[in-house]
């Protein structure tokens, strides 16, 4: 048995039943995916644009493309037409950006609104105040659907941490779950704490390094 389908076995005899595993597929070879999509794996995540794009044109079209990266607004263009899910929204500016995209192609893009629950002031993400902001003004935005939020523990090995920062998470999204396109989702969790995150009630997680090996 190949280290790729052992390890995608492992995870998946792990997942809850409804919880969506997104391989992290970014830096890999085409081959790596092509393997993981003959053993089932259709949700692939990328974290940069042109990468995404060009995989989209030389893999299979039933592959389910996931914007995992931070997304600048001029690029939001060239993934509109076939992206599944954009899951860092991290800003009003970006979602509008993303709407009037969508609006160009006659199609609605799901996304997921990032956000800032760790300690480190380098990652990204929206802070309640914002998201209540851009609930707010959801009836203008035709061609976006929420589905739902994500948010990226701090790294570091102390678990009650990580634990309490999911657990804001998901006591937000609870609070804002009338507001989402069904089925909602909630994205926490990675190769180093995605069990906390599916204890915490995570829907998706996203497995790069457990998966493919190391970088």
């Amino acid at each position: 048995m190949s280290a790729i389908k052992k390890a995608l076995s492992q995870l998946l005899v792990e997942l809850p039943e409804k919880v969506t595993l997104v391989a992290v597929s970014k830096t890999k070879p085409a081959t790596a995916i092509v393997e993981a999509y003959s053993y089932g794996q259709r949700d692939f995540g990328e974290n940069k644009v042109q990468e995404l794009v060009e995989k989209w044109e030389t893999l299979p079209k039933d592959i389910n493309w996931h914007m995992i990266g931070h997304l600048q607004r001029n690029k939001v263009k060239y993934i509109a037409p076939f992206v599944h899910l954009i899951h860092g929204i991290d800003s009003l500016r970006l979602l509008e950006e993303v709407n009037k995209q969508g609006a160009k192609i006659g199609r609605k893009i799901a996304v997921l609104l990032q956000v800032h629950i760790a300690e480190e002031e380098t990652k990204f993400g929206l802070d309640t105040s914002e998201l209540e902001t851009i609930f707010s003004l959801l009836h203008t935005l035709n061609h976006v659907e929420v589905k739902g939020l994500m948010g990226m523990a701090t790294f570091t090995s102390n678990q009650d941490q990580i634990r309490s920062e999911f657990n804001h998470l998901k006591k937000l999204f609870d609070s804002f779950q009338s507001s989402f396109s069904p089925p909602p989702i909630l994205s926490m969790g990675m190769s180093g704490d995605y069990q906390i995150a599916l204890e915490e009630g995570s829907t998706l997680i996203r497995i790069g390094s457990s998966l493919f090996g190391s970088r």
